[in-house]
């Protein structure tokens, strides 16, 4: 494992044991999300993967993942990144679904 990603899984260890992060259900959805991308290591997509796998978020849209984009493209979906996440704003508050769905179609 790269030594940067095992310092960020440290850091976000650390942050979780130290109450600084909550990862559970009930969780603060926003604040969980900015606590994340406070952490090096941690950009937009993992703290938004994060928080739909973790904190059960259902609203979470990756746009610029390539998996979603190829499924998009698979169902005659707008399949740029900008496009996509325009035409994804039909659907919330539940887009983690809908991310779900493309992936499968992928």
């Amino acid at each position: 494992m790269p030594a940067a990603r095992r310092a960020t899984i440290r850091a976000l260890a650390t942050a979780v044991a130290d109450h600084r992060i909550d990862l559970e259900p009930t969780a603060d959805r926003a604040e969980t999300t900015a606590r994340l991308l406070e952490l090096p290591g941690i950009g937009p997509w993992t703290a938004g993967y994060v928080a739909m796998r973790a904190i059960g978020d259902p609203d979470v849209f990756l746009a610029t993942d390539l998996a979603a984009r190829r499924g998009a493209a698979a169902l005659d979906l707008p399949d740029s990144a900008k496009a996509l996440a325009a035409h994804a704003e039909r659907w919330r508050p539940w887009r983690s679904y809908a991310l779900v769905r493309l992936w499968r179609s992928a």
